[in-house]
Formats: structure tokens, sequence, C-alpha cells
């Protein structure tokens, strides 16, 4: 990053963290570290504080799109009341759980890394699953992600799917 001065002809410093360089003037490389490093840690804490302590319990609204073999719907509104508990554990709460008939699900892989949680879930039998789901969660009261399905029964592939999700948290619950 770079502060353009006028010109300086003569050669004494030009205060705290900057130094001559000709004609122009740039910040000295320690007033930017001493800058940009502590400005990283603390959208580090943030980040680490907020998958620690999960999103906001309460309200929340959220609104979906499906897209199935190339076709996107409307999008669909919808609300959910989530508790402390569930608000606090994402990984939990926005992970899939398996409920197959004639399948078994392989565990569930689960990655939650700052504000990103993704998840990978394989079933295999009379209806061979895959769903993968990426979630951001940008604030305590919001969050973004994607579900992709891809399927197939008895072998034959069927239409995979994606769902766009955004929840934004509304209010305490009632």
């Amino acid at each position: 990053m770079a502060i353009f001065l006028r010109y300086v002809r003569s050669r004494r410093p030009l205060g705290r963290g900057l130094r001559h360089e000709g004609p122009k003037s740039v910040i000295d490389r320690s007033v930017t570290f001493r800058l940009v490093v502590p400005a990283a840690a603390v959208a580090f804490v943030a980040t680490v504080a907020l998958a620690a302590e999960g999103i906001a319990p309460g309200l929340w609204k959220i609104t979906n799109r499906t897209e199935t073999g190339g076709v996107i719907g409307p999008p669909h509104e919808s609300s959910k009341c989530l508790s402390a508990e569930e608000a606090r554990d994402v990984a939990t709460t926005f992970s899939p759980i398996s409920r197959t008939v004639n399948s078994v699900c392989e565990p569930i892989e689960r990655s939650l890394a700052g504000e990103k949680l993704t998840w990978r879930l394989v079933c295999k039998g009379q209806l061979d699953m895959e769903l993968t789901g990426d979630f951001i969660f940008d604030s305590p009261q919001h969050y973004r992600g994607t579900v992709r399905t891809k399927a197939a029964m008895m072998g034959q592939p069927m239409v995979d799917s994606q769902e766009t999700l955004e929840g934004q948290w509304v209010s305490e619950c009632k």
C-alpha cells in the first residue's frame, strides 16, 4: 500500500514510519506490519469466537432455492426456532441425519473450521446417494449454504439437485 506525497528534495526524515524514496514516499514495512498483523489477528479471533459460540438462538427465516436438472425453482421461505443448544452446535444442527431404508450410510465426514462447515454423507444400497454441504456462518445472525445431492436407484442415475439456503435471525422464539 503506498501513500503518495509531494516530492521533498531534502533528505530529512519524513515523519514516523515514512522514508524518502525519490519522487514518492511509502509507508515503511514496520508500520504496515504494526497495522496489518493486529487487524488480521482480530479477524481470526472473531472467526474462532463465532465458531465456538455458534449462531444466535431464536427464530430464523430460511430462504431456499432448489435447482434440479438445470431448472431453478422459485424461492421458498420457512422459519425454524433454534434452541440455545442447537445454535451452539452448528456442526450437528446443520448436518444431515441418515434415515434410509434398504441403504447403508457411511459415517458422516464433517469439518468445522472458523465460520465454515462442510460435510459429506454417502449411502449405498437400493438407493445410492451422495450429499455434500457447505455452510458459511458469517455472523451470529446470518448464514448461507449449499447442499448438493447425487443419487442413483438400482444403478440408474437420477437427476442431481442443488439447494441454496440463506438464514436470517428474526427474533427470540415465542
